[in-house]
């Protein structure tokens, strides 16, 4: 059996091994997609030679995890994780097996792996499928289930329940009542996994398809509440009807998770916090009221992310479409300047579709979005970022003494460049004169 989607380097590997006198398998995700129909983003190879024996037929080969047998092979720009059948035993860190066995039978090697439909081997050549852990029943039930007993397997690796989340929510299938139910109760042991590598599995639900499915199994696992106590908290808080008549907090929020096409990772995080603020400043006045909502969830923002150890960039951007998601209702009435500053803001696309959720999402009105899509076609980019008429060299020539002062005076002289007023050096200084006054004698 040919399949287009496996790399022949894939198959080259596995020949070389059976050649060599070895039992060897694709396995694990590469597995589970090709029997979705899907393409595979990585390729795992599993093996009845050890480590030392892999090297020996592929002497350029990496030992990536020696202690765990893996080994990388690279070929025609394709990396294949060649690794050696093997059992489990304690994990006492709820991460990695203190011990490991290796094993000639892959039998063994399925019956450690998280979830079934994770658990199966295929043999390209044949298309014959090895299924020890009913993982094809699974994949046809779209059933997320663990291999065994899932208060082992979440005892052994706590990030596995985020795991079981991304996949079920990618792939649009149920988790078994017995996984979630092992979820639930184990769901504070997720403190005990690092914030980087929640901080991963996080992203990857919010990017790799069913972000709204993907946040609902964290509700109702327990999860969400025990990484983003201040997302959990949405969901209750009412909205104004005249504006939301979607419902609360949550459900806009859901709905925006759903609409999203293929995110950016902080456009993702942008629409799940980007109502953060709304339940701390929740009020009744004569309607209801969030004050301050969007200066507010901006902090809350950038302490969320810094929890998560997300990158100072990463927290910069979700911080300004945090804080600038109202802005648009005021486009309208903006000075030419302000506008501008504004369509020209780092990563503008994500804060124009950031709106556009919003607003598909709640009352539907676009109009706004609209306008600002005309100005962005209609302002040259030349008019967004004109060349600076002065500079503080220019000042000093004039006449002017450096200081605080000159930061006033070129964001005068670029405000009027954004309104159009000037367009000359000569223009720039006689405003300087005329707002700041002459320079000193």
């Amino acid at each position: 059996m040919k399949n287009a989607n496996i790399p022949n380097v894939v198959g080259f590997i596995i020949a070389s091994l059976r050649d060599a006198g070895f039992a060897a398998y694709m396995v694990g995700g590469c597995v589970r997609d090709l029997l979705l129909g899907l393409a595979p983003e990585d390729f795992d190879i599993a093996t009845s030679a050890r480590p030392d024996e892999v090297v020996r037929l592929f002497p350029d080969a990496d030992l990536v995890g020696a202690h765990f047998g893996v080994v990388l092979v690279r070929r025609d720009g394709v990396q294949v994780e060649v690794a050696t059948f093997r059992s489990d035993h304690s994990y006492r860190d709820g991460r990695r097996p203190d011990k490991v066995e290796y094993e000639t039978d892959p039998r063994q090697d399925a019956l450690r792996r998280d979830f079934t439909i994770n658990a199966m081997f295929l043999d390209p050549a044949s298309g014959e499928v090895l299924d020890y852990v009913n993982g094809q029943a699974d994949l046809d039930g779209c059933l997320l289930r663990t291999v065994g007993d899932p208060e082992r397997r979440f005892e052994e690796d706590h990030l596995r329940m985020l795991r079981a989340v991304r996949f079920a929510a990618r792939l649009g299938f149920t988790i078994q009542t017995e996984t979630m139910s092992a979820m639930q109760r184990r769901r504070k042991s997720i403190h005990g996994v690092s914030a980087e590598r929640v901080r991963d599995e996080l992203g990857r639900i919010l990017t790799e398809g069913g972000a709204r499915r993907g946040m609902e199994w964290l509700e109702e696992s327990g999860l969400l509440a025990e990484l983003l106590p201040e997302v959990a908290a949405m969901r209750g808080v009412g909205q104004p009807p005249e504006f939301h008549p979607e419902g609360d907090v949550w459900i806009h929020t859901r709905m925006m998770l759903d609409g999203m096409r293929e995110p950016s990772l902080t456009l993702a995080l942008g629409v799940l916090l980007h109502d953060v603020g709304k339940p701390p400043t929740f009020r009744l006045a004569d309607r209801i009221r969030f004050d301050g909502h969007a200066e507010v969830g901006a902090g809350m923002a950038v302490r969320i992310l810094e929890r998560l150890r997300f990158s100072a960039a990463q927290t910069a951007q979700v911080e300004a479409l945090v804080a600038h998601h109202l802005r648009f209702k005021d486009v309208r009435r903006m000075k030419e300047s302000t506008l501008k500053r504004f369509l020209r803001m780092y990563g503008f696309e994500e804060h124009l579709e950031l709106h556009r959720l919003d607003c598909t999402y709640s009352h539907g009105l676009l109009d706004n979005y609209h306008y600002v899509r005309e100005k962005l076609e209609e302002i040259p980019p030349e008019r967004l970022h004109p060349p600076r008429l002065v500079t503080g060299d220019d000042l000093m020539q004039a006449g002017y003494r450096p200081g605080p002062l000159f930061s006033r005076m070129l964001d005068c002289i670029e405000t009027a460049q954004l309104e159009s007023s000037i367009q000359t050096r000569e223009e720039a200084l006689a405003l300087i004169a005329s707002e700041f006054g002459p320079p000193p004698a």
